[in-house]
């Protein structure tokens, strides 16, 4: 059984309309029919306090979506990251490979658009994190581990995902100075010795 299926028949059960429901799990009511139509699975909080407000174990509330889980994983981690890490790296490579051609023939104008080059490739970069957090592929990662024994408690859970968001910004932004630093010194090395 599904875990739609699931919500919607003990919340019927239990004679709940969605928005008794979503006050009861501290989620919106659209978050509730959101859930019911499969369009996107609860984090494991709110599995949580659905398998104690229905009471019934968490293994019995989600039992049979957790192949739909790892198959969505590896769809969302293999394709999705697969193809914009590919388009984010081809993007920083023309940044790099074209910042001193433009800066040589075009001076100044080389500069302003290895910068826009540079911001385009950054702001996609931070697009490609947005994805990841708005399709919660850390809470299907997190659902999957906890139903294969792996203990998580609620402050790791929130302890991790606060590290990571701050981790992966400053490692973004970290990667992006030090490729501009590197590019604006190669145009300097380059217009040095071409005088």
């Amino acid at each position: 059984m599904e875990l739609n299926t699931q919500i919607k028949k003990y919340r019927s059960n239990m004679n709940l309309s969605q928005e008794e429901l979503a006050e009861k799990v501290y989620v919106t009511r659209q978050t509730i029919s959101n859930w019911e139509n499969s369009k996107n699975y609860p984090d494991i909080h709110s599995l949580l306090l659905l398998s104690s407000l229905f009471n019934i174990s968490l293994d019995q509330l989600i039992k049979g979506d957790i192949d739909i889980m790892k198959e969505e994983i590896k769809e969302a981690d293999i394709q999705r990251m697969y193809l914009y890490g590919k388009v984010l790296t081809v993007l920083m490579m023309i940044t790099a490979i074209t910042c001193v051609p433009l800066a040589i023939f075009l001076n100044y104008y080389g500069l302003i658009i290895t910068a826009v080059l540079f911001i385009i490739t950054f702001f996609f970069a931070l697009k490609i994190e947005k994805l990841k957090k708005e399709n919660d592929v850390q809470t299907y990662k997190e659902i999957v581990a906890f139903m294969e024994g792996k203990r998580l408690d609620e402050i790791e859970k929130h302890q991790e995902f606060g590290k990571r968001t701050y981790q992966s910004f400053f490692l973004m932004l970290g990667s992006a100075l030090i490729t501009f630093f590197i590019c604006i010194g190669m145009i300097w090395l380059l217009k040095s010795f071409l005088q």
